[in-house]
């Protein structure tokens, strides 16, 4: 076995847009730590352009690669004018939602009114109403009906050919050592880009990783069954090795197949490193508010109807003293219809739903309950793997109870660490809760440290380490034990020898007939929205977006399509005019700061709107800025220089309130959430980071900074107590006095001149109250200028070590800036690299990317 000049490379290959699929992020690492040159290949949610996306997991080139649907595209129906007036401007059922919504808005309008049109008008136009929707539906049903299965995957799910049309001359080009190829969607491609690579002279060996049992899964369509076993037929037995999760389907495999031999078995598990550490603070129990007390059951991931939790939902009225944590990414219609179960049994109170946190949280969230639930139906994958699941159980340290699908329930009696159900059978369920709460202290006990060694990723992924060295023949020269199991996706600006590419806001494309129609407001802090807008507009054409802002007469005037006015709020008319300009024209919303956007018909929240929206088919997101969530509680107990110290009388009370109420509502309603600034990260753990976005190419400034003699510093608050201004001016002001800098505060500043202000200035303090930063350094840092404030640990553990903010707070800002005046040279350097970091993270792509995930839901 060789270990060649470079590390041998490996590409890990899957058709999903990795973010959340964990087996194969882990995989990655795994690798990478071993000293394999690891690139992470997976598909971007954008189906138009050619051109990859490119970020980094430490070491990690990830490319994400858009699959336009070429092959697959469906054809229309033969009947063109018919459709054309069966589904004249509405073309998918998101619009048929919206056009059902407008027609229920215009009729409150119209019954609403003192003298009513006459009630036969109002009837006509109802029929005409559901003649429309009947047509509609008519049209789906019997206008392009698929054919029936040929069993050539070309033919049935062409969408295969469209992955490798995508991926395989990104694969072919990094001429990888070996392809890891997980699940059926990338076998065609992983053969075929291994066969040519091999025909042109380079050694390329490939593994197939069977995530499930193709043959056993329920697919949705005939022609993707058909599709996806033919192509594992016909493809398994040219892969050099193949991986699956468990000897079950590890046998079925051999001997469907015929293959040489059993495949490797790499079980689903977490990375034991780092569980129980203390470093984790998120607890089901805690956000479930409960005592330590009461009887907690956990299930955790996805919830789809082989799951079997309308069993477990049935058996609660049994349980009288038991709670449900659900843990779940996002509301479904098969969530809302068990909760409206739980509702009707009387048992709504005790479920609770919970955010998902980070892969190598989930075993310390989970450990403050009880149980850990797999009450899955008997579907043949059910019956034949180990879920992630229960290794997360058995390492939060909780017994199961199980239904009796086959591999679950023979483990947990092997090892006697829980109680086994018929699946179904609510009284059942019942009594295994009942055996197994009573038993709990001597099931737990029986999670040996045998158990839970087996049941680790770093033992199951040694098995995999050493497979890339069997099949390939080459070994990495050193391993790499400094990458962690934690590492965090980053933009692909700062890998070594890449600079950002230069790339300017252009106005955002306005509401139009496009695949997505966005709503962003409606606070539009600091032109957040706007710049979003903008970001989302470039990168994604078939986008078109609305923007909204509340004004108030004293509110600066940041860019918008849609000015309201916040005295309006609690006017009828203006209530039902925001209901019928939200429901007839957005597909998504980004909510931001949590108001609501119907004035204050349901209330003074987004909370209240969200039935409606629902209704209409529109897809929410909750975006956060800052004192909306951030708790000052919270706050004041992580951070000695606390700006909730210094808040005005009864603001801290007024702003817990309200952060408390919001992250209930972010916690309850399941929607995707994001943050602007990654300390309120602290506030909404599960959140994603969506940095902060300005126009960099507007701010960038070549005036070189710390030439002067006295530099040019300077302090911006919008209000002092959030800056902590009042805490470091007269240190500020005694170097101002010495003659040693020019301080310059700038108060109440149009942000139309605050370029000019900062363009001139040599160094730019931030705040030193909040461990974050805002708007303002962003701007600063894309002018080139250093910029200096107080960051918090958890801000640094989320960004990174590449952020160039000089750290520093009330206590020793002195000797900070004054270390800066020393080294003149280095305090320039920071300037050049906070302009990169800010092209980098803070010009939109990094912050568009994010958001991707939703606006393709």
């Amino acid at each position: 076995m060789s270990s060649p000049s470079r590390p041998p490379r490996l590409v890990v290959l899957v058709a999903n847009g990795i973010t959340g699929d964990s087996r194969v992020q882990k995989t990655a690492i795994a690798a990478a730590r071993d000293g394999w040159d690891v690139v992470l290949v997976g598909r971007s949610p954008k189906k138009k352009g050619k051109e990859p996306e490119h970020s980094a997991m430490g070491p990690i080139e990830v490319i994400r690669v858009p699959v336009p649907p070429v092959l697959s595209r469906q054809h229309g129906s033969r009947h063109r004018v018919r459709r054309a007036l069966t589904q004249f401007r509405i073309p998918d059922k998101s619009s048929l939602n919206r056009y059902r919504a407008r027609h229920q808005a215009w009729l409150r309008k119209q019954t609403g009114k003192p003298n009513p049109p006459p009630r036969p008008w109002i009837k006509a136009h109802e029929a005409l109403h559901e003649l429309r929707v009947r047509a509609w539906g008519w049209e789906q049903f019997h206008g392009s009906k698929p054919g029936p299965p040929t069993g050539d995957w070309r033919t049935d799910w062409p969408i295969l050919l469209d992955i490798d049309l995508a991926f395989g001359p990104v694969l072919e080009e990094l001429e990888p050592d070996v392809i890891h190829a997980n699940d059926i969607n990338t076998i065609p491609t992983a053969a075929m880009s291994a066969a040519r690579l091999r025909a042109r002279g380079k050694k390329c060996v490939w593994l197939y990783d069977a995530h499930e049992y193709v043959q056993g899964v329920e697919w949705p369509k005939p022609q993707q069954a058909s599709g996806v076993k033919a192509a594992e037929r016909e493809f398994i037995a040219r892969a050099d090795a193949v991986v699956t999760v468990s000897e079950q389907i590890a046998e079925k495999l051999r001997s469907q197949y015929a293959l040489p031999e059993s495949p490797l078995v790499v079980g689903n598990s977490p990375v034991r490193d780092g569980i129980r550490s203390g470093n984790v603070e998120a607890s089901v129990r805690a956000r479930a508010g409960l005592a330590e007390d009461v009887p907690l059951m956990v299930y955790g991931g996805w919830i789809g109807p082989e799951r079997g939790l309308d069993t477990v939902i049935a058996a609660l009225p049994q349980l009288p003293e038991h709670h449900l944590a659900l843990v779940t990414g996002r509301m479904t219609p098969l969530l809302e219809e068990l909760l409206a179960k739980a509702e009707a049994l009387g048992a709504r109170n005790r479920v609770h739903l919970l955010p998902y946190v980070s892969p190598y949280e989930v075993a310390d969230y989970l450990s403050s309950a009880d149980l850990g639930l797999i009450p899955f139906q008997r579907t043949p994958n059910c019956e034949l793997s180990l879920p992630t699941k229960v290794s997360e159980y058995l390492h939060a340290g909780l017994p199961l109870v199980t239904s009796d699908v086959q591999v679950v329930s023979a483990y947990v009696k092997q090892h006697d660490i829980g109680e086994v159900f018929t699946s179904g059978d609510v009284a059942g369920f019942v009594d295994a809760v009942k055996r197994a709460t009573a038993r709990r202290p001597e099931l737990a006990a029986h999670l040996t440290e045998e158990i839970l060694d087996d049941l680790s990723w770093e033992r199951q992924s040694s098995k995999l380490l050493k497979l890339y060295r069997d099949i390939s023949g080459l070994a990495p020269a050193a391993p790499r034990p400094d990458i962690a199991w934690t590492v965090h996706e980053r933009p692909a600006g700062l890998l070594p020898g890449r600079a950002a590419e230069r790339r300017e806001l252009p106005v955002w494309r306005a509401l139009a007939d496009t695949k997505v129609r966005l709503g962003l407001g409606p606070a539009n802090y600091a032109g957040q929205a706007a710049a979003f807008a903008k970001a989302i507009s470039r990168d994604n054409s078939d986008v078109s977006i609305e923007v909204v802002m509340n004004k108030l007469p004293t509110s600066f005037d940041y860019p918008a399509d849609v000015y309201l006015e916040s005295l309006r709020q609690p006017e009828l008319d203006f209530q039902l005019e925001q209901v019928n300009r939200v429901l007839s024209q957005y597909t998504h919303v980004l909510v931001d700061a949590f108001m609501p956007l119907f004035g204050h018909l349901n209330g003074d929240n987004i909370e209240g709107d969200l039935p409606a929206l629902h209704k209409a088919g529109i897809k929410v997101a909750l975006l956060a800025h800052g004192s909306e969530i951030r708790h000052p509680g919270r706050h004041l107990e992580r951070h000695q220089f606390s700006l909730f110290a210094d808040a005005p009388k009864g603001i801290a009370a007024k702003l817990q309130k309200k952060a408390e109420r919001n992250r209930r509502v972010a916690e309850e309603s399941g929607l995707p959430a994001f943050v602007t600034t990654p300390d309120l990260l602290e506030d909404l753990p599960w959140a994603t980071w969506t940095p902060l976005v300005v126009d960099v190419e507007s701010w960038a400034c070549d005036r070189p900074v710390m030439e002067r003699a006295r530099p040019l510093v300077l302090h911006a608050p919008s209000k002092r107590w959030t800056k902590g201004s009042d805490r470091i001016l007269p240190a500020m002001q005694a170097l101002h006095d010495k003659g040693v800098i020019e301080l310059r505060l700038a108060e109440g500043v149009a942000w139309a001149e605050m370029r000019k202000l900062v363009r001139e200035c040599d160094l730019v303090l931030d705040q030193f109250t909040t461990g974050s930063f805002g708007t303002f350094a962003v701007e600063a840092m894309a002018a080139g200028k250093p910029v200096v404030a107080y960051l918090s640990d958890q801000v640094i553990k989320t960004v990174g070590g590449d952020l160039p903010i000089v750290n520093a707070s009330p206590a020793n800002l002195t000797e900070v800036v004054e270390s800066l005046l020393d080294d003149r040279d280095a305090t320039a350097k920071i300037g050049l690299a906070s302009a990169e970091y800010a092209r980098t993270y803070h010009d939109g792509t990094w912050t568009a990317r994010q958001l991707t995930s939703f606006l393709s839901s």
